[in-house]
Order: C-alpha cells, then sequence, then structure tokens
C-alpha cells in the first residue's frame, strides 16, 4: 500500500530546517545553539584545506554569520561539547551522542579485517605508542620518532606510529585532545572526556537503528539511496541496513512515502510527518543568504542536491586546474531556500583582502526565470543585494579589510552586484 504523498518543496524547506538554514546568519553562536545544531545534523566535517578557512569553521559561519573561532575552539576542545570522530568523513560530533559511537568504536576492532596484517606485525609499536601518551599526556604524531617504510606508496605508506595513531583513535583508546596548526594531538579517551569511562555502550543493533533515525533526522525525508551517502561511518552491508530499516517500518517508527514528481519509495521518521505537513505551508523554503563550504552537510550528497534543488555542484578541488569549470574551491549561494550559483573566492590574509574569483549564477536566476524544482521567480535585486551582504560578513569572519569583485558570469549581472544594497 503507498504511503502519504507529498511535494517536493515539504522536503527541501523540512532539510533546510534541520540543516539551521531556514534563517541563515540570524542568530548570534552560542553554547547551546551549536549543540542543537551538530545533534540536528549529525556532524560538521572537518578539512584541511585553508583557500578561505577550515571547513567546519565556514559550515558555523553560514549559519550563524561572524563569530570567534578561539571560542569555537574553547566549546570543543575544553568544554567538550563536541569531539572528533568518523561519521561523514572525518567531522565534530555531539559528545552527547557518545554511547553511540562508543560502539562504533568497539566495533572498528572486529569490522575493519584489513587491519590484521598489520596488527599482528606491529602489535609492539601499537604498545609503545599507548604507553607514551599515558605517561606523556596529549601528543601528535610528530612527537614521536619513525620513518616511513621504504619504496611504499598510498595509505600504507604511513610510518607505523601514524598508523598505530589512527587504529588507537578509531577503536577509542585514544582520541583527539586538540589541534595545534591544524595537527592533530592525541590523548586517552577516559583522561579528555572522563565522562567516557561511565559510558555505556548501546548494542549493535540499536546502533544500526539510530544511524538510521540520525540520518533521517537530519535530511527530514529521504530514499533508501539517501540514508547510505548521509552518514557514510560505518559501512553497513545491505543486509544489516535493510534489515533494521524494515524493523523500524515495522514498529511504526519510519514511514514510506511518495513524494510527487519523484521516482521510488521515499521515507521519514513517523514522527516528522507533522513537520512535513508544517514545511508543505510554509511561505518560503528559507528566508536569508549565505554561503556554504563545499563540505557543508547539506551537501554530504550531491545527487541529492541535484533532486531537491535542480543544482549541479561538483567540488573541483581535485580536478585539475585546466578542467575545472567553476573554479578550485567553490562555494553554492543559498538565496530564500535555492541554490542560485556558486562563488569561487580565496582570502589573501596577509594583504587583508577577500578575492572573489569568479560568481556563476545559475542560468534560471540570471534569466529571472522560476526555479527548476518550482516556485516563484526570486527577486533578482534582492538576491544580490543579500549576496553581496554575505561577501561583506565573510570578510568580516575572514579577517580581511577589503571585498574585491573580479568576474561574474553572466557579466551583466557584474554591475548589478557592486551596488546591490547599497544606499
Amino acid at each position: 500500500m503507498p504511503g502519504p504523498s507529498i511535494p517536493l518543496r515539504s522536503v527541501t524547506t523540512l532539510f533546510l530546517h534541520r540543516q539551521h538554514l531556514a534563517r541563515p546568519r540570524a542568530r548570534t553562536l552560542t553554547a547551546k545553539r551549536l549543540g542543537r545544531f551538530v545533534e540536528d545534523v549529525g556532524g560538521i566535517q572537518l578539512d584541511s584545506i585553508n583557500v578561505l578557512d577550515r571547513a567546519h569553521y565556514l559550515t558555523v559561519w553560514s549559519r550563524f554569520g561572524p563569530y570567534d573561532r578561539a571560542g569555537l575552539d574553547r566549546l570543543v576542545y575544553r568544554r567538550r561539547l563536541l569531539f572528533e570522530y568518523w561519521a561523514h568523513a572525518a567531522c565534530l560530533v555531539p559528545t552527547t551522542m557518545l554511547p553511540w559511537w562508543r560502539r562504533a568504536m568497539l566495533d572498528y576492532r572486529l569490522r575493519h579485517t584489513g587491519w590484521s596484517r598489520w596488527l599482528r606485525r606491529n602489535a609492539k609499536v601499537l604498545e609503545r605508542v599507548k604507553a607514551a601518551v599515558l605517561a606523556n599526556g596529549p601528543m601528535a604524531q610528530g612527537d614521536f620518532e619513525g620513518r616511513r617504510p621504504a619504496g611504499a606508496a598510498g595509505w600504507w605508506s604511513w610510518r607505523p606510529v601514524q598508523h598505530a595513531l589512527h587504529y588507537l583513535w578509531m577503536t577509542g583508546a585514544l582520541t583527539i585532545h586538540s589541534r595545534q596548526h591544524f595537527q592533530k594531538r592525541f590523548d586517552l579517551l577516559e583522561r579528555a572526556i572522563p565522562d567516557a569511562l561511565g559510558c555505556e555502550p548501546v548494542s549493535t543493533e540499536d546502533f544500526q537503528r539510530w544511524h538510521i533515525e540520525r540520518s533521517l533526522h537530519a535530511m527530514g525525508a529521504a530514499t533508501e539511496l539517501d540514508l547510505t551517502h548521509y552518514l557514510t561511518f560505518p559501512r553497513f552491508g545491505p543486509g544489516p541496513r535493510r534489515a533494521a530499516l524494515l524493523a523500524m517500518i515495522e514498529r511504526g517508527e519510519v514511514t514510506p512515502l511518495e513524494v510527487e514528481g519523484r521516482p521510488g519509495r521515499w521515507l521519514a521518521l513517523t514522527r516528522d510527518l507533522p513537520a512535513l505537513a508544517r514545511a508543505r505551508r510554509a511561505p518560503a523554503p528559507s528566508r536569508g543568504t549565505t554561503l556554504l563550504s563545499p563540505f557543508d552537510s547539506l551537501l554530504w550528497y550531491r545527487d541529492r542536491v541535484t533532486r531537491l534543488f535542480g543544482f549541479d555542484y561538483r567540488i573541483e578541488v581535485y580536478t585539475p586546474g585546466h578542467k575545472r569549470v567553476h573554479g578550485y574551491y567553490t562555494l553554492p549561494i543559498l538565496h530564500h531556500g535555492h541554490l542560485i550559483g556558486r562563488v569561487d573566492a580565496k582570502s589573501h590574509r596577509a594583504e587583508g583582502r577577500l578575492e572573489i574569483r569568479h560568481v556563476h549564477f545559475e542560468p534560471w536566476f540570471a534569466a529571472g526565470k522560476t526555479p527548476p524544482t518550482g516556485g516563484d521567480r526570486l527577486d533578482q535585486d534582492e538576491a544580490l543585494g543579500g549576496l553581496r551582504d554575505a561577501f561583506a560578513a565573510l570578510g568580516t569572519f575572514v579577517g580581511t579589510d577589503a571585498v574585491v569583485l573580479r568576474r561574474v558570469t553572466p557579466s551583466r549581472l557584474r554591475k548589478a552586484l557592486r551596488h546591490a544594497g547599497s544606499a
């Protein structure tokens, strides 16, 4: 029997709400709001690229506007509001969810059999690394002596200490105590987070159900394929995931849906059906303008972004320069719940200058047409004014005094963007 039928707009609106993008940059950052945000989305992805700022700093800025990075670091690495673990990729995840991630840590020892050979050969290395951290306190990889295996290549070219630190982190013996210049410093989990000693891990079955519940909560409604691409760690086999999902459907915790104009079966938490109904009545998917990090949780599964927003986004960081279409590090532009374009930007910190290298607007927006997934035409002047304001806020956040606009596609919008919002 087919489930309820809902419009795509309801899914998009609830997704934006759960991603804390219903009113982007409208509220200041507090510890309570940060905790609620990360609990709702499941994690904030970390990445080392620093063209503008680190990905996790940008993701928080997209929601709250300019804030004190040192204050965020204190909430993470001193108050332990969040801790680092693998969720979608390397992420900051809520410490309130430690009982569930403890199960993933314990299961990692058995699930990842690729470690077996290395562990047999390097048992003493593992013992020495853990003993050193126990004796000395937080340690970085550079604090250990060692060399990479001669002639080795790829991931397994990591030197033994680096392997040991990674394994001990993933299995929960160590955690990331802090970072210096983005380099991880490791400590014993129970010393960094004392409450971890009294943390009783959930069962494997409860973890699988929680993993599905968290992903559905963050997305509002999703296909089964969406579920496998949101929280991507750990990688359950299709059998256990489907069994857990079927059990949740049979118990009435999850409801199958039909989304108008979209094929296949969609799913939502039964408790979210009223929220989807309210989303259907919302006058707009969201209100406001912001820029999104390429590693933002809204963009974790880019095929879903295409289905919900009609926006084809690819990260071109790893694409050779001559093959890039939009730029090295492009940030999607979110305006009133629609992705209207992308911005290639770079912060020149020493010069105090934020360079907007290239703004690419979506053809439908530039032509003044309706969005590809439906809805009313956007006020182009209002959108350009919102984008100009976002540039100024981003410049403030990354510590620059000037914002320099280079290219705009289509070029006829460059003058309008430069003057949008000016008195």
